[in-house]
Parts: structure tokens; C-alpha cells; sequence
């Protein structure tokens, strides 16, 4: 697990990381969604899987699937039923083409949507890219349990979004709250 820089800080958003608290690492999935990209070229799926290592979590599915709803659906569920995620992350087709279906493929599975998310996402996005976060439908939910973050498919927003939300949010010293608190009570009625 690394260490929490000041440029790290400046990203909790009001929030603190509680060193008294016990840090539990989380399992996650990586879903590259792409119809150009292979094992070689997935830069944004390294580049996520780098950073969940270093936070401390560890990466127990990777997979690429193309820009296609079913596939997309299948894989997701897939992994969701095996019981052994907490978490999966998606990079790519959340952009506004005609291939872009992640939202269409991810929306109709969501126990919950995460309204905010987006909101946040955004609001970080156009700190580094101006108003071309328009382009992006990133969203985030729970599906039977687990947390879906659907990210852009570009280096520099998987950057952003893993850095600067989705890492506090599954960080167990996260306060005042952290998503990791909450996994055992996500299948509640």
C-alpha cells in the first residue's frame, strides 16, 4: 500500500484517512470495453491496474470485451455471481458515438445507481480537460452487491477517476464514510 502524499490529501475532498482505522483491501475486477484495443495496447486498463495494486487491493479479474451491450452484460454478471468481487471498474464506451453502449449495456443491471458520482467525476474532469467532460457518461452503481464504476476510456481519465474518487471511496480509513463500510450491508431488505 503507498503512502498518502500531500497532493493525495488534496484530493479527500474534505475528507481524512483515519491511520487508527485497519486498512482491508478490496477485490476488484478490470473490464476493458473496446473494439481497437488487445492485451498489448490496453494502456487505460495498465494504468488502472497499476494504481489498484499500489493502493493496496488486489486485481482478481481483467478482462476486454468490444463495444457490444451483450458481451458487456455477460462478462459484468459473470463476475459478479462468482462471490469473489467487491468491486468492478470498467475503462472506455462511456463516450456519446454510436459505439460507445457502456451506460445502455451497465444502467438496466444497477440494484442502485451512484447519482453522485457522475456529479464528482465530472466537477474533477473539467479540472483537466475543460469542457470536454460533456463527452463522458461515466456513472457508478451496485449490482447484487458490488460497487460498478464505469470510467472514459482515455489514460488521463481513468487517472482522475481512480485518484481522485474511486480510491478514498474503497479506502476502509476513508472518513467521515467510505464505500468499503457499507459492502456487508449492500444485500440488506
Amino acid at each position: 500500500m503507498s503512502e498518502i502524499t500531500e497532493t493525495d490529501k488534496s484530493f479527500l475532498g474534505g475528507g481524512r484517512i483515519d491511520e487508527m482505522r485497519p486498512f482491508r483491501p478490496v477485490s476488484l475486477a478490470v473490464l476493458t470495453i473496446s473494439d481497437t484495443r488487445d492485451e498489448e495496447s490496453d494502456t487505460s486498463g495498465d494504468v488502472l491496474v497499476k494504481r489498484i495494486e499500489a493502493a493496496g487491493h488486489s486485481v482478481v479479474r481483467r478482462n476486454i470485451v468490444r463495444d457490444d451491450i451483450d458481451a458487456i452484460r455477460a462478462k459484468v454478471m459473470k463476475w459478479v455471481n462468482t462471490g469473489e468481487i467487491d468491486a468492478i471498474v470498467t475503462t472506455g464506451g462511456t463516450g456519446i458515438t454510436g459505439r460507445d453502449v457502456t451506460p445502455e449495456a451497465i444502467e438496466p443491471l444497477l440494484t442502485k445507481r451512484i447519482e453522485g458520482f457522475s456529479t464528482i467525476f465530472h466537477m474533477l474532469s473539467y479540472q483537466t480537460v475543460g469542457l470536454s467532460t460533456l463527452q463522458s457518461r461515466a456513472l457508478a452503481g451496485i449490482i447484487d452487491g458490488v460497487f460498478i464504476f464505469c470510467l472514459p476510456g482515455s489514460n488521463g481519465a481513468v487517472k482522475d477517476g481512480w485518484d481522485k474518487v474511486i480510491r478514498w471511496q474503497l479506502d476502509s480509513r476513508h472518513g467521515p464514510c467510505n464505500m468499503v463500510e457499507l459492502m456487508p450491508r449492500l444485500k440488506e431488505k
